[in-house]
């Protein structure tokens, strides 16, 4: 060949592989992160802010979960600190964490219990449950149903003594107790018949509500409570009352009994307790039609099961017996148990004090039991998902005054908060207050500032289950995670959260349509911690951390284990969880900063399909989590870094690569179950990076790249 030819050839060669590479180049997207010292988004310990929550467990399973090899698969998902949650409130129960202890009437073993706060040799290895025989509630979780709808007049709703004068000092119209009757679609009717107990409402109007909407959630500023033309009632006498309450039938579904003044005569436990002769208590409720003759015809179905008409209270009396205790409702696992397992970590532990359903004392005396035992307590959560019982905020703060005043009385350095929240995609609202206000953080903030207590209001916590109720689930679901993270952050502190007080995120997870069957669960994962610390969160708690045999749900299964509990197989949640707990970040208690990241990755719609999150670690490495949410595609982007001077950097040198994703872990269906196989492990590579350097992702996956920035 002449030697022209050959220079021809070369320079053919030599373009086309110019322009190839140009055009590989040019089909790069870019992720930039926004590396200004002075825009530091969060800073984060990851021992004390990347933790797993813990709920009450299915009796007979702590013994296996919390020891042995299987605590052992557990801890090695990376997770640190952890949060103890408190089921019981849930189920309108009453807690007793120490099974030692004392009855208001101890020769009955009846009344209000208050747990021993005095540690002795013998250890707390479980605790359990006592569902309250004075419940009003007919849903919620659980199995129980309401006495105000169950046909037997020896029953009754009570409500809960601690939100009267007595106990708040404030007068009692202002914290007014409801009972509310859901009769399933719009009846027409005229009357209502209340068969009160003891102690029974002197002051009280009957309302119905305008909304199309439920009154909770959704409908809440979408109608209002009504009175009825004959519905109120300012000398109630007691007894069966029917009241006629308008002339002509209404069209009504829900319907409420406002209480503002009680009787104070004493419930059927006797005076001996005067909290037996505070609040509100009715036998059974019946609304229907009242014909001019006087009889009345009921629409209420009356039965002793979730089968009843609907109601909901306001409150609940925490009043109950030694013979309500229910173990096969779930162990709330021991104290001592719990801390001398090491699913602590050794770490200090978020725990919980029941108030809905308990007393300021027997609070107090579980707080003086664990700091009596020296175990490592970080912050105390109030209750449990005050919003989920439909409790108005003012009530709410009525009894978080009385609660951190005995718990301060004992130990004055105990750092309390809540409320927490249920998962939520924007701001809880409630009924309207006198001025209009709807916003329920908004007005419990107003009640402790009112009352000079918002010293004792040291964090917020709130729950996170994106797609817990949706009737149906797609891919593009993860899309949204991170907006709806940012917009409910926003919210709170629009809402007043003061800048000083930090919030958590103490349970949560994706809550439905991401079984192992996809990676799915394990990209929202990855996308949900990352939004959620770049928003400034102090901490964010997984659940469900502990597995359960044969359960291959779509909550956040974390491991599939059989009868013997021996894993069968590692969910993509659990790979997700190391590739944030051991890549991502350093597992060391040393200062993460976080810097936000962009990215122009995106589909025709305008969905980000890979998002980035970017820390600094105390190693002096940058590290950044790329989250692609592309189903079928891989994508190349280029990485950069833009400092305080808007220069680009880039990772120069060795850049560790850990990916896991659908190339890692496919699942294969076999009746109800399966298996996968891959089933992990996410795959580790290393690369030389330079300024041109293009980042290849993986369709459907997380990859975290590490290493250090060039000059």
């Amino acid at each position: 060949m002449k030697r022209s030819a050959r220079i021809r050839i070369f320079v053919i060669v030599f373009v086309v592989a110019t322009a190839l590479s140009l055009a590989n180049f040019a089909a790069a997207q870019k992720i930039t992160v926004d590396a200004n010292p002075s825009h530091v988004v969060n800073t984060f310990s990851p021992p004390h802010a990347l933790g797993a929550a813990i709920d009450r467990l299915r009796t007979g399973t702590p013994d296996h979960l919390l020891t042995g090899q299987m605590l052992q698969e557990i801890l090695e998902a990376g997770w640190q600190t952890v949060t103890y949650r408190q089921n019981t409130e849930l189920m309108v129960e009453a807690w007793h964490w120490n099974a030692r202890g004392t009855w208001s009437n101890a020769s009955k073993q009846e009344g209000y219990f208050a747990g021993d706060a005095n540690p002795t040799d013998e250890m707390i290895h479980h605790s359990w449950a006592y569902p309250l025989p004075h419940r009003g509630f007919s849903r919620g979780d659980g199995n129980g149903w309401s006495r105000l709808t169950d046909g037997d007049l020896n029953s009754y709703w009570k409500s809960n003594p601690y939100l009267t004068k007595a106990f708040t000092g404030e007068d009692d119209s202002l914290h007014p107790q409801w009972v509310m009757i859901d009769l399933g679609s719009k009846i027409d009717v005229n009357a209502i018949r209340i068969a009160w107990a003891n102690p029974y409402a002197r002051k009280y109007s009957v309302q119905f509500w305008t909304g199309e909407l439920e009154p909770f959630y959704d409908g809440t500023t979408k109608g209002t409570w009504q009175t009825f033309p004959m519905g109120s009632i300012m000398e109630g006498k007691g007894g069966t009352e029917t009241l006629k309450l308008v002339s002509w039938m209404v069209p009504v579904r829900y319907i409420r009994i406002w209480m503002t003044e009680s009787s104070s005569t004493c419930d059927s436990h006797g005076s001996a307790d005067k909290r037996n002769c505070l609040g509100y208590a009715i036998n059974e409720l019946y609304v229907g039609a009242l014909s001019a003759n006087g009889e009345f015809n009921d629409y209420v179905t009356h039965f002793p099961s979730r089968q009843q008409t609907i109601t909901w209270p306001s409150s609940v009396d925490p009043w109950h017996a030694a013979s309500d205790l229910d173990e096969s409702r779930g162990d709330q696992v021991g104290f001592d148990f719990f801390f001398r397992s090491a699913i602590t970590r050794g770490l200090p532990t978020m725990v919980p004090i029941a108030m809905l359903y308990s007393t300021p004392e027997d609070a107090a005396n579980e707080i003086e039991y664990l700091y009596k035992r020296h175990y490592s307590i970080s912050w105390i959560e109030m209750g449990e998902e005050a919003d989920g019982q439909h409790m108005l905020p003012e009530d709410y703060g009525a009894l978080y005054v009385q609660f951190a005043t005995a718990i301060h009385k004992v130990v004055p350095e105990a750092k309390l908060g809540g409320p927490p929240f249920e998962g939520t995609f924007g701001d809880v609202e409630v009924w309207p207050d006198a001025n209009g206000k709807v916003s329920w953080l908004g007005r419990f903030f107003d009640y402790l500032k009112s009352h000079g207590r918002m010293k004792d209001f040291t964090f917020f916590s709130f729950e996170h289950y994106p797609y817990q109720d949706r009737p149906t689930y797609s891919w593009a679901d993860l899309y949204p995670e991170p907006g709806y993270v940012s917009h409910i952050v926003q919210v709170w502190k629009d809402d007043g959260l003061p800048p000083d007080v930090p919030f958590f995120m103490t349970e949560g997870n994706i809550g439905g349509g991401a079984p192992p069957s996809t990676v799915k669960s394990g990209l929202w994962l990855a996308d949900y911690v990352g939004s959620m610390m770049s928003e400034g969160a102090g901490a964010t708690y997984y659940f469900h951390y502990m597995p359960y045999p044969g359960s291959v749900s779509g909550f956040g299964t974390f491991l599939l284990i059989d009868s013997n509990y021996k894993v069968l197989s590692y969910p993509p949640q659990y790979f997700a969880a190391q590739l944030i707990t051991k890549d991502w970040v350093q597992p060391v208690d040393a200062p993460h900063r976080q810097f936000k990241a962009a990215s122009d990755v995106v589909d025709a719609a305008g969905n980000v399909l890979v998002t980035a999150y970017a820390v600094e670690r105390p190693d002096k490495q940058w590290s950044v989590m790329l989250v692609n949410r592309d189903q079928y595609n891989d994508h190349s982007v280029e990485l950069v870094f833009a400092d305080e001077s808007k220069r680009e950097r880039h990772f120069s040198g060795t850049v560790a690569r850990t990916t896991f994703g659908s190339n890692e872990y496919q699942w294969h269906q076999q009746g109800e179950t399966g298996h996968a196989d891959p089933d992990g492990p996410p795959s580790k590579t290393s690369l030389n990076s330079a300024p041109d350097t293009v980042f290849e992702i993986p369709k459907a996956s997380i990859t975290v790249l590490r290493g250090t920035l060039g000059r």
